[in-house]
């Protein structure tokens, strides 16, 4: 789950001629056959990779296919059947032939042996300690712990996964991963699973909605977008709640409002990712994911749970702030995408780039609404108001006025927390975007620096986020550091502009800028 911790720009494809790179748009039946016939050469190809044909098997996730006939294709993989974790894959594989990997880990997968030492209670026993330490309350395992390999650092060993889930101090749910080894008992990692952040809305203004005609009344039901669906808990903390009913198509009324700005910014990630990207829905296979509102009494907070495949948005302080505005729609929305496609780990350097991620997306699908009443920028959660002295929640253009968050990448930028070493990646969108200096978008005033002095000259709005989202649907996987963000923004810029172009350059130049060679 992650919690937020708390469009002027084009929606359409670029006019210049590009690379073969560019992704095309699978319908999700396409995407579904893609999958399936991957699925069914997946022996051959990892034989052809070099995997150990007896103990080693690979499983599709995902297929991105380019204008230019390559194919990029995402694989989890299993050592005697058992999930390694940071294992992940990317074969990328040209229309001649040609082929190229690119591994979470490039350790060879191997263990002694996959009996364990202890008893998966030991692994349990240790998780529960370990949420007690988080301060999570009511904690619970409420499944049995399951043998893995674990490959994401360092040499692959023999663990358990448990997830323990409970309450958090401020409300959040909480399903905590814990991974032990299953021959010492020492805790490996840690993962939280959470990932924070015609109607009258709270802070759109008056927008369209789709609903579906229910006997008298409608619902806030989108029959056009998978069937999204929008509920209000009434600040229960467990289930749907009730969908929203209306004895008129006119929305906005008390409760509603909340309801409605949800709704609303469903319908515009949706369309920002079909239109501006070629994605459809969160997964690429159609299917909407749903929407709670009025979550518990006064939590200030929003979170998307990839597990109930589903967005939730509490009330605020006071339950008087709903934090529904549009770029938290759409950042916790995306933390949907980067689960379905890299599944970047929630935790060190990899968190901050997941987080950086879902600010990014939401910044673009707030600048792709063209929404006067709430106009795109590059500041995060402007509108909710989390502090009540009026300011964001971040800064893209200088991350560090936020008092927390840094601008540039250091060594110890993995230690930070998620929510704020996500600022050097934020920072590089807002440099490539915009460039460097001051400047004024949209009427809000920026100053962007760079570490090195170096002067920077934006490659546009439009290209930053279509290099970004490539990297992340056929470059990322789920241990990608900065470093690796950079090879592989440039992988991704050289497959859509050239490895000779200016943006190749410029996005070389922008990762310099904030330290990142």
């Amino acid at each position: 789950m992650v919690v937020i911790g708390v469009q002027s720009g084009s929606a359409n494809a670029s006019a210049e001629k590009v690379a073969g790179g560019q992704q095309l748009a699978l319908s999700a039946g396409q995407r579904a056959a893609a999958v399936q016939d991957a699925q069914g050469g997946a022996a051959s190809t990892a034989a052809k990779i070099g995997l150990d044909a007896d103990k080693e098997k690979l499983i599709v996730r995902d297929v991105v296919k380019d204008a230019d006939g390559t194919t990029h294709t995402r694989y989890e993989r299993t050592y005697e059947g058992l999930p390694v974790l940071g294992g992940d894959l990317v074969v990328h594989q040209k229309k001649n032939g040609a082929r190229d990997v690119t591994k979470a880990t490039d350790a060879k997968i191997a263990v002694p042996s996959t009996t364990p030492s202890l008893a998966p209670a030991a692994a349990k026993k240790s998780a529960l300690s370990v949420a007690a330490g988080e301060k999570t309350a009511k904690a619970v395992a409420d499944r049995a712990p399951r043998k893995v390999i674990w490959a994401a650092q360092g040499k692959p060993v023999l663990a358990y996964e448990t997830v323990v889930t409970g309450v958090q101090k401020d409300g959040t749910p909480s399903k905590l991963h814990v991974i032990t080894d299953a021959n010492t008992g020492e805790k490996l990692f840690q993962d939280e699973a959470i990932e924070t952040g015609t109607g009258t809305s709270t802070y759109s203004g008056n927008v369209s909605l789709n609903t579906t005609k229910s006997g008298s009344g409608y619902t806030l039901e989108d029959g056009s977008r998978g069937g999204h669906k929008t509920y209000d808990l009434n600040q229960g903390t467990d289930g749907t709640g009730a969908l929203f009913t209306n004895s008129s198509d006119v929305w906005g009324a008390g409760r509603q409002k909340a309801g409605v700005d949800a709704h609303y910014g469903a319908a515009v990630t949706w369309d920002f990712y079909k239109n501006v990207l070629g994605r459809t829905g969160i997964k690429g296979d159609g299917k909407a994911a749903y929407s709670r509102v009025h979550y518990g009494n006064g939590y200030v907070n929003a979170f998307w749970d990839d597990e109930c495949f589903c967005m939730t948005y509490g009330d605020g302080e006071n339950d008087a702030h709903p934090l529904t505005s549009l770029d938290v729609a759409a950042h916790e929305m995306s933390h949907g995408v980067t689960a379905a496609t890299a599944n970047l780990r929630y935790s060190g350097e990899s968190g901050g780039l997941n987080e950086a991620t879902s600010d990014i997306f939401g910044t673009a699908a707030e600048f792709y609404a063209n929404n006067a009443a709430d106009p795109g920028d590059y500041l995060i959660g402007e509108k909710i108001d989390i502090r009540g002295d009026g300011s964001p929640l971040r800064y893209m253009d200088k991350p560090s006025k936020d008092g927390r968050s840094k601008d540039y990448w250091s060594s110890s930028l993995g230690s930070v927390d998620v929510h704020y070493s996500s600022g050097p990646a934020n920072h590089f969108y807002y440099l490539l975007s915009e460039g460097s200096g001051s400047k004024v978008v949209g009427g809000v005033s920026y100053n962007s620096p760079t570490y090195n002095n170096s002067k920077i000259t934006g490659i546009g709005r439009d290209k930053a986020t279509k290099i970004w989202y490539k990297a992340l649907t056929t470059y990322f996987t789920s241990t990608t550091n900065y470093k690796a963000a950079r090879t592989a923004t440039l992988k991704a810029t050289a497959d859509l502009y050239g490895a000779t172009s200016n943006e190749y350059k410029t996005v070389a130049a922008t990762w310099t800028a904030i330290n990142v060679k």
